[in-house]
């Protein structure tokens, strides 16, 4: 008996401790009875769990996406067929014309997205159904090669991609809390890591499929990433914070007192940064038409035309850190760097970004054959700009916005993408002569945006200095029923 109240005595506080993590396994059982998806963060200062998933999600989607345009004008100039099977393909400048009223759809949807997600739906729910309709559009694309088979699925492409886009940005915010919101600024740089690295692969290898495989095969890669993008997804359904729609009441909230308030006061900063994405989306239209015209051997290696975009992302990834860690921490110790001053800074670098093209262009109007390594140059100063204004964008955007109204104005700074594309491809109509030359031919074309640039950048400015921040998180509550 003494020897076994002895070993009692001894284990009594493992009973007991593990009585406790039985009573709050029970108890925690009982809760996820009770509610089908967690509805606000939990406190704790780790990474989220459902931030896996969103990477994977975004890497794989961002791979289709930039898989496909990489390839995208290359094959209205060079592939697109008719009927009956013959060459059916478009001009340059009908290309460019084409592709950036595309991206300025992309772009355009989004407002629509964050309306459905915020009434209706639910950003989990949006994400998925209309990552549905994406795969469908992709399918389309490999499927029919026709013009009928472009247009049919770049406009579900356009519906998809773009509805899902604020909901995708605002659901890496909401799985944060006031606990370990001091995380959600690396944690946009990751995510923006994943997007690129998704980019910098596809760019390099749908090229080179439509080059050896064929177009089909060089669009099918694409679509079969997307399908494994929503698979992803779908498995983070439980791990992932679900913020409930706000309904009717979103429309209140938005269109008066801080709601409309907030969006009169970012407007402006947005219809600025648009001439940004004009500049930038370029590069995969105007810039791999460049690349055409130039010698593609470059470091050992001949480049084929549209893959040379693989070099932002991967600068991307390579200057995030350089950005985070040595950069903004040096510039901070000069000055304070808010998020208004890093897009002010990034939209003056923009404006060199546009100077060698149209240094490189005034050779190819003389015959010569200037080396692709010109367009590496320019892709370091464009990614240095991108790296300063977009990513600090995506944070900015959610943190200025109520917590019923992250979608929705994450969908407004999207607006500044296709507000930007469409400027570029009013440009393109408007330049082109009933003889189809240019009004705006070889070098002047790349010198219009670079002015266009210079002028934005000296404009936001003032609208920054008179901008007045005020920051919103999630709260950290219990998990309560989803609707």
């Amino acid at each position: 008996m003494y020897y076994i109240a002895l070993l009692f005595y001894k284990n009594r506080r493992a009973f007991i401790t593990k009585q406790k993590l039985f009573n709050r396994k029970k108890i925690g059982e009982l809760i996820m009875a009770k509610t089908e998806y967690l509805t606000a963060p939990l406190p704790s200062k780790k990474t989220p769990a459902g931030i896996p998933y969103i990477l994977t999600n975004e890497t794989a989607e961002r791979f289709s996406f930039y898989g496909m345009t990489s390839i995208l004008v290359i094959f209205m100039t060079t592939h697109l067929v008719a009927r009956d099977g013959s060459l059916a393909v478009m001009g340059a400048e009908r290309a460019k014309t084409y592709f950036h009223l595309f991206k300025a759809a992309v772009y355009f949807t989004p407002l629509i997205g964050a309306i459905i997600s915020d009434l209706w739906l639910g950003k989990y729910r949006t994400i998925l159904y209309f990552s549905i309709v994406y795969c469908v559009g992709l399918l389309l694309m490999v499927l029919d090669i026709t013009r009928l088979g472009l247009t049919g699925g770049l406009i579900l492409v356009a519906i998809g991609s773009g509805i899902i886009k604020p909901c995708v940005s605002a659901n890496v915010g909401d799985q944060f809390g006031k606990t370990n919101k001091h995380l959600i600024s690396k944690m946009y740089s990751w995510f923006y890591f994943a997007v690129n690295l998704g980019a910098c692969v596809s760019m390099l290898l749908c090229p080179w499929l439509r080059v050896r495989c064929g177009i089909r095969i060089a669009f099918g890669v694409p679509a079969a990433l997307m399908l494994i993008a929503t698979i992803a997804f779908w498995l983070g359904q439980w791990k992932f914070v679900h913020i409930p729609p706000a309904g009717t009441g979103l429309v209140k909230e938005t269109f008066t007192g801080d709601g409309l308030k907030i969006i009169k006061k970012l407007i402006p900063i947005y219809v600025l940064i648009g001439m940004f994405w004009s500049l930038f989306d370029q590069s995969q239209s105007a810039w791999v038409l460049q690349a055409e015209s130039m010698d593609l051997r470059w470091l050992w290696i001949t480049w084929l035309p549209d893959q040379i975009q693989f070099v932002n992302a991967l600068l991307i990834m390579i200057m995030i850190p350089l950005f985070s860690y040595a950069i903004y921490p040096a510039i901070n110790k000069i000055f304070p760097l808010t998020p208004l001053r890093k897009i002010g800074i990034g939209m003056f670098v923009a404006v060199f970004s546009f100077v060698p093209p149209a240094l490189v262009e005034a050779q190819i109007v003389v015959g010569t054959k200037p080396s692709i390594g010109w367009q590496f140059f320019a892709y370091v100063i464009l990614t240095a700009a991108e790296i300063m204004i977009s990513i600090t964008c995506l944070e900015f955007s959610y943190t200025q916005a109520t917590k019923k109204m992250k979608s929705f104005i994450m969908a407004v700074f999207l607006l500044s993408i296709s507000l930007g594309n469409a400027f570029t491809a009013v440009v393109n109509v408007i330049i082109i002569n009933e003889d189809g030359s240019s009004k705006l031919a070889g070098p002047s074309y790349y010198w219009f945006f670079t002015i266009a640039m210079l002028v934005t950048a000296i404009l936001f400015i003032p609208v920054a200095k008179r901008y007045r921040v005020k920051d919103y998180i999630q709260d950290e509550a219990p998990a309560e029923s989803s609707t």
